[in-house]
């Protein structure tokens, strides 16, 4: 039953060359390149309108806008966040001089847990920093109502969660800013990207001066920036890939359906579900490895799979709090080290077809019968 080849965990969707190459004759007439150049503006104006949310700001990345986004709302002390992330979330933080303070996250949904963020703030505490994780919302009504009731600015990390919605609602529009990842592998791309989000129309200013190297004018420069613009080459990936994002998404979510009914009867497999009244984007599919009932740890898993050609990602693993490049207390983070020891990340992808999924699952099903 091993597949003909080999199916990553992810695979960049490319449009048509053609439609690209349009855009590149335009650059290439303009004679510009980056600095806020035509497709720039015209590619922040769609994603303003197909995100619906108010005001957008592009950057070179997902993580120098989230750098920038921390940068502009002069945070400092304390900040808490989740340690089931990816490493750029907890990087940002601390290379801002900011101290993260880890809260546990929910076994249902694998975001923080709000329930257990106000016991972690102190007078140090000037932000929370939540993760929408694989696309999943966090509970923001509850989030919106502690950032109130301690006077607190909330960033959420929404690298996963472009084009998600509540109720309707635009996922940007929620908290003081939201950043989004636009890196090859997200469910919509511009080949790097990041966007930032905010209702605050007179954070625009700011949030271009820390991406230009902080400068005003040809003669003044008042804040001190970093270089974190959005090129045209970037922008026109990011045009021509808006024509297809409803087209992704839809085939993401038959993926996603294909992948629970045919996993739905294997003992010792968890995924997640759709939340009520949310629009979600399909970007991952995550599941967890009971190994009492399903007779093997995720790891094993993992490496058995390989011999499948069916190649899948222990995401995310281990926690921010377990790098080696920092040293902290993860003691109190019960639910995160269990997620993060048992999670798997199956292929999901544009190209990827139901008849893959189905035979992933079927491969999964045999590994557990010991086939």
């Amino acid at each position: 039953m091993k597949l003909k080849s080999k199916v990553m965990i992810t695979k960049p969707f490319l449009p048509p060359i053609e439609e690209y190459q349009d855009y590149l004759k335009k650059i290439w007439d303009s004679n510009w390149l980056t600095n806020n150049g035509p497709l720039h503006d015209k590619f922040e104006k769609e994603i303003g309108k197909y995100l619906n949310v108010n005001n957008v700001s592009l950057f070179t990345n997902g993580h120098l806008a989230l750098d920038i986004a921390i940068k502009s709302l002069d945070l400092k002390g304390e900040v808490i966040t989740t340690p089931f992330t990816f490493a750029s979330t907890v990087h940002a933080i601390t290379m801002n001089g900011l101290t993260p303070v880890f809260c546990d996250i929910e076994l249902e949904t694998f975001n923080i847990d709000v329930n257990k963020v106000e016991e972690l703030i102190t007078e140090k505490t000037s932000a929370i920093i939540p993760v929408h994780v694989f696309g999943n919302p966090c509970n923001v009504e509850e989030f919106e109502k502690i950032a109130q009731k301690y006077n607190l600015r909330v960033i959420y990390d929404a690298a996963h969660a472009f084009g998600v919605e509540i109720h309707g609602e635009g996922i940007g529009n929620y908290g003081d800013i939201s950043m989004f990842s636009l890196h090859a592998t997200k469910v919509f791309h511009s080949i790097e990207g990041g966007i930032l989000t905010f209702n605050d129309e007179s954070l625009k200013t700011k949030l271009n001066k820390l991406k230009n190297f902080g400068i005003a004018d040809e003669e003044k420069v008042d804040l001190v920036g970093l270089n974190a613009k959005m090129n045209e080459f970037q922008a026109a990936m990011g045009l021509v890939n808006l024509r297809y994002i409803n087209e992704q998404i839809e085939k993401r979510k038959q993926l996603t359906y294909a992948y629970r009914e045919n996993l739905k009867n294997i003992e010792g497999i968890r995924y997640l579900y759709d939340i009520e009244g949310v629009k979600h984007n399909y970007a991952y599919f995550p599941i967890l490895i009971d190994e009492s009932k399903f007779g093997m740890n995720r790891d094993c898993l993992y490496e058995k799979l390989k011999d499948y050609n069916i190649f899948t990602r222990k995401y995310f693993y281990p926690l921010c709090t377990d790098f080696d490049c920092y040293n902290f207390d993860s003691s109190n983070l019960k639910n995160a080290r269990f997620v993060s020891k048992n999670i798997l990340t199956l292929p999901l992808y544009f190209e990827l077809e139901i008849d893959e999924v189905i035979a992933i699952c079927q491969i999964i099903k045999r590994l557990k019968e010991g086939f």
